[in-house]
């Protein structure tokens, strides 16, 4: 019997929730859903390969991070609130940990000018990748000389001119 067959289990404890969220927690910031879904369908067989692309396609209907949205649907789907808690819980424990970690070491080093220069690095790398997808998306799109012009005015008022967007 395979893994997209097997029945999920009749009942999985909050203990079990969290620690499998925790764990998925721990696997990285993003990209997560590969392990998870391993780890949902075949190892702990907590749902079957439909089941679990059914509380994917909610998950990613709902607002928020498709991963979080799903600790919820399923530990609700076993243990009602106390598993959807304990879920949530195990899914951000740990990267809340990492965070407040980094954030007080960063508050320890902030003054030192190579970690200063690096942060600006990485703040760079990040917005030119912002840009490169925007551009890559906006691509296709077939546009106007007036849609470039609003555009452009949006982009001067918000990014230069510090217009806030609300």
């Amino acid at each position: 019997m395979d893994a997209s067959t097997a029945g999920p289990p009749a009942t999985v404890s909050t203990s079990e929730l969290f620690v499998g969220f925790l764990k998925i927690g721990l696997s990285g910031f993003g990209g997560v859903m590969p392990f998870a879904r391993r780890m949902i369908v075949e190892q702990r067989r907590w749902l079957s390969e439909l089941e679990f692309l059914d509380v994917l396609s909610l998950s990613q209907f709902l607002p928020g991070p498709n991963i979080v949205n799903m600790s919820v649907i399923i530990g609700r789907r076993f243990q009602g609130v106390a598993g959807a808690a304990a879920a949530f819980a195990g899914m951000m424990l740990m990267p809340l940990v990492i965070v407040l970690a980094l954030a007080t070491a960063y508050a320890q080093f902030a003054q030192v000018e190579a970690l200063r220069g690096a942060c600006s690095g990485v703040s760079a790398s990040a917005s030119a990748l912002i840009a490169a997808t925007a551009l890559k998306l906006a691509r296709p799109l077939k546009t106007s000389a007036w849609q470039v012009v609003i555009c452009s005015i949006a982009f001067v008022a918000i990014a230069l001119l510090r217009v806030p967007l609300l």
